[in-house]
């Protein structure tokens, strides 16, 4: 019969009443992960002490140089062995295992060739098998770079680092030369991808699209051109956002942008709700001629900059306090009274105030929908950010061609699309909601709303 101390006693009872309590199992649990967590964490502080400490004795580094040396010389060890271990998994047993085999495939000596690592390079030697089947993960046929240096060449390029900057960084950070032209090669290849995403299928239903330009340099034969690059960005059904194409043209026009348009809809943009722009003569007309239904918004902020250049510049501020109090009133009523004041207060400036005379339904049209609404119709802020973060890899300089100017722009909205996942338009749902209070556009949108 088994005796207890009185501490283990204590124990027993404290568990026998936690039993009883019904959570015995769950703190049973709790405490053993914790207590597994850990011995875990203190195993791996352990074998890395010991690691760290045969790296020490072994090499005795006195600088972070030295330590990358160090290191050097044993990843071209642990390359070895994983490739080895990778060569037994393919073909199911281990060297100099001389028992009867499954599989004809024999291993066929080694591959010699030096890898770039970030700590410069290592000799390797790649095992080979009878029949050419073996296909090692850890470095890959015909690979010379675990470094993952293409996409920090990539990444480098997106945000506008010339080729030459980009080769000397590599070498200042990874200790080995990569030339222009192999930069080159590496950023060609994105081309495929940049053709996939430019034909790729769209979406069935938008609720916003903001147009806009943007000017680059482009070296054409013996003269150097300030080309436009037309961009247009989109909201869904849900408000995430979406970057649906980048087109290049001599100049921003009517027919080009009704080229583009007629283009969204061959990959399967069927309605559009709202189309903001900036003041391209004919452009309203040109979109409601491929999206019947849509509504052509005028950008307030490019009317402002438009009037403001009838007005000195000392007045500016009150000039344009005064138009807030326009566009953004509570009602068309109110927008309506204060227009009139408006137009009385700067009679001197006949100019400034034509401008919004002759583009007052754009303003009135603000108040059919509900103020969630108007922030995000009224202007092509949204756009104009875009373009911002465009224009850091333009301002570079020129470029050689319309393909190097794609390159660069579709490796930054790659990385704009990856901050916007998941992440719907600010104050989508009362957008949403204000937008459901109209039944023709509820209609529309519950067309193509997937439940």
């Amino acid at each position: 019969m088994c005796k207890y101390s009185n501490n283990e006693k204590r124990v027993q009872t404290h568990f026998k009443r936690k039993k009883e309590c019904g959570t015995l199992e769950r703190e049973g649990k709790k405490g053993m992960g914790t207590a597994q967590m850990g011995k875990r964490k203190r195993e791996q502080k352990s074998i890395g002490t010991q690691i760290a400490g045969m790296i020490l004795e072994k090499y005795q580094p006195k600088n972070v140089e030295e330590m990358e040396d160090a290191l050097k010389d044993i990843f071209g060890p642990m390359f070895n062995a994983m490739l080895q271990g990778e060569m037994d998994n393919h073909l199911g047993y281990k060297s100099n295992d001389h028992r009867e085999k499954a599989t004809e495939d024999r291993r066929n000596g080694y591959i010699d060739k030096r890898v770039r690592t970030r700590y410069g390079e290592i000799p390797v030697s790649v095992p080979r098998d009878r029949d050419g089947s073996f296909e090692p993960e850890v470095i890959p046929k015909r690979s010379k770079d675990v470094s993952g240096i293409e996409e920090k060449v990539l990444g480098m390029y997106a945000r506008g680092m010339s080729e030459r900057d980009i080769s000397k960084t590599v070498e200042e950070i990874y200790g080995y030369k990569l030339s222009a032209e192999s930069i080159s090669n590496i950023t060609d290849r994105v081309m495929t991808q940049v053709n996939e995403w430019q034909n790729r299928p769209l979406k069935e239903f938008y609720t916003f699209l903001f147009v806009d330009c943007l000017y680059v340099s482009i070296r054409r034969e013996t003269e150097t051109r300030k080309c436009a690059v037309y961009v247009i960005l989109g909201y869904d059904i849900n408000g995430e956002k979406d970057i649906l194409g980048l087109w290049i043209g001599e100049s921003e026009g009517k027919h080009r942008w009704m080229q583009i348009f007629d283009e969204l809809k061959g990959r399967g943009v069927e309605d559009v709700l709202f189309i903001c722009m900036d003041g391209v003569s004919g452009l309203e007309e040109g979109a409601r001629s491929i999206f019947k239904d849509v509504v052509v918004q005028r950008c307030i902020v490019h009317l402002i900059r438009n009037s403001i250049k009838y007005i000195p510049t000392k007045e500016y501020k009150r000039f344009t306090a005064q138009l807030r109090k326009v566009y953004g009133a509570a009602s068309l009523k109110a927008a309506e009274a204060e227009f009139e004041r408006f137009k009385s207060d700067w009679s001197g400036y006949p100019g400034a105030v034509d401008v919004w005379v002759r583009h007052w339904e754009h303003v009135a049209q603000l108040f059919n929908y509900g103020s969630a609404v108007r922030k995000v119709m009224y202007t092509t802020n949204a756009l104009e950010s875009v373009n911002s973060s465009l224009r850091k890899v333009t301002k570079k300089g020129s470029f050689p061609s319309d393909d190097a100017v794609l390159k660069a722009l579709y490796l930054r909205v790659r990385e704009l699309l990856e901050k916007w996942k998941g992440r719907p338009a600010p104050n989508w749902a009362m957008v949403r909601n204000q937008l459901s209070m109209h039944d023709d556009i509820q209609k529309r949108v519950l067309k193509y709303e997937r439940v």
